[in-house]
């Protein structure tokens, strides 16, 4: 099940940037294509309230979303050559509104399914990142099997290339492959039947409570501003490999997931030297670091420097799990036992629902604003990203203190060792 849920996210949408950029697309459409993912992450909260957590099994709810979301990614490529962009960019919106209720129940069917979520989560987990990585070996084969036309007339090698993009048919057909095998997992009853629906709840208002915490709400905030340079890598990374010349992208770009499995080994030494503060800084350092050797690399005149734009893809281990996973085991342990659960989905609702909305919006519009008939500058385009992740690093710094306990408190907030659900903190 985790391989597949991540394998199937992997198998698109690193590569959209480099396949919009080929197909005509502007840089304002390859940032509203990449808001679809923010956009649903908001609304995931609320469909599983009022739905998949009342009124029907998880693993039916699951599998129901992933056929019909297998479907409409099989149509994504036959929509990218209709020549309306918001057809498109339509399709794929309705495709990640079935798909991001999937990541929590995803979670919910495996917590349920084993018996000691703290030892035996992470090795679930660790398949979708596996899932993650293959996908990315598997594009990358079908991309240099497409491209290569030798022997070909013209008009084929035209026709072969104009044919549905392969990664979007390999991406919805494992859709739909998970969506029945989701009728065969475990059965998972839904966890809130009988209960009364708040919108409130569903988007985690229990859980702003913690925020009279100057550390957490200093945390927050910088979570949700970190994230808008974080959609710089997701959205334009690839495309900036392409362009700069890095050969087998789709590949290259599964070295920060790779990366991100060695550093997760490494997390628990790491968190007893540094403590939870100088984790997250060292994650947020490594934004800068990497936007920084991405700048550094573009270099028209003299050449490309490819070691650098690797290094920046190696660093994503670090800024992934230095922050994001500390991020959600600080907050696993700040806040009390009954609002847990809404405090990682309101963290999750301003990181990957607020801050990467407004980072596609503003970093799209940056790319068109850096793009002209020679091309795009794009060491003026990662050198804002690096700046900006450089001002929340040294505001984070200055005003996070991180966990303190007083008699049986974390920084004001009542510390319980997490006894329910441990594993999500690897969510």
């Amino acid at each position: 099940m985790m391989f597949l849920q991540f394998f199937l996210w992997g198998a698109w949408f690193v590569t959209l940037g480099p396949f919009m950029n080929s197909t005509g697309f502007d840089a304002g459409d390859i940032a509203n294509a990449y808001t679809t993912a923010p956009i649903a992450a908001i609304l995931a909260p609320v469909f599983l309230g009022m739905v998949a957590d009342r009124f029907f099994s998880s693993e039916k709810v699951m599998g129901v979303l992933h056929i019909l979301g297998g479907v409409l990614l099989c149509f994504g490529g036959q929509a990218a050559f209709s020549g309306n962009p918001w057809l498109f960019v339509g399709l794929l919106l309705a495709h990640m509104l079935c798909y991001m209720p999937t990541l929590g129940l995803s979670n919910t069917i495996a917590f349920n399914a084993i018996s000691d979520p703290e030892k035996q989560f992470p090795l679930v987990r660790v398949w979708g990142t596996i899932g993650w990585i293959v996908a990315g070996f598997v594009v990358g084969a079908l991309a240099a099997s497409i491209a290569d036309t030798e022997g070909l007339s013209k008009a084929d090698a035209e026709t072969l290339r104009a044919s549905v993009p392969a990664f979007f048919v390999v991406a919805g057909v494992s859709g739909i492959v998970l969506g029945v095998l989701s009728f065969f997992l475990p059965h998972t009853p839904a966890p809130a039947r009988g209960q009364r629906f708040s919108i409130g709840k569903a988007l985690g208002s229990d859980a702003l409570m913690l925020l009279k915490d100057r550390s957490f709400a200093v945390f927050m905030i910088c979570s949700m501003l970190i994230c808008i340079p974080l959609a710089a890598y997701y959205q334009q990374a690839a495309a900036f490999a392409t362009e700069a010349g890095l050969a087998n992208v789709p590949i290259k770009m599964t070295f920060g997931q790779m990366s991100e499995i060695a550093f997760m080994l490494v997390m628990p030494l790491m968190f007893a030297r540094l403590g939870v503060k100088w984790m997250l800084a060292v994650g947020m350092l490594a934004w800068v670091a990497r936007y920084a050797l991405f700048a550094g690399a573009w270099a028209p005149v003299s050449g490309h420097v490819m070691w650098m734009i690797i290094g920046g893809i190696v660093l994503h281990g670090i800024c992934y799990d230095f922050f994001f996973v500390t991020g959600q085991i600080y907050t696993e342990q700040a806040a009390p036992k009954h609002t847990r659960a809404q405090a990682q989905g309101f963290l999750v609702l301003a990181t990957q629902g607020v801050g990467m909305l407004i980072g596609n919006q503003l970093f799209g519009r940056l790319v068109g604003w850096q793009t002209d008939a020679d091309g795009t500058a794009w060491r003026t385009v990662w050198l804002m990203p690096a700046g900006f992740a450089m001002a929340v690093l040294v505001v984070f710094v200055l005003f996070f203190r991180g966990p303190r306990k007083r008699g049986g408190v974390v920084s004001g907030i009542v510390a319980e060792q997490p006894d329910a659900e441990p594993g999500a903190a690897m969510v």
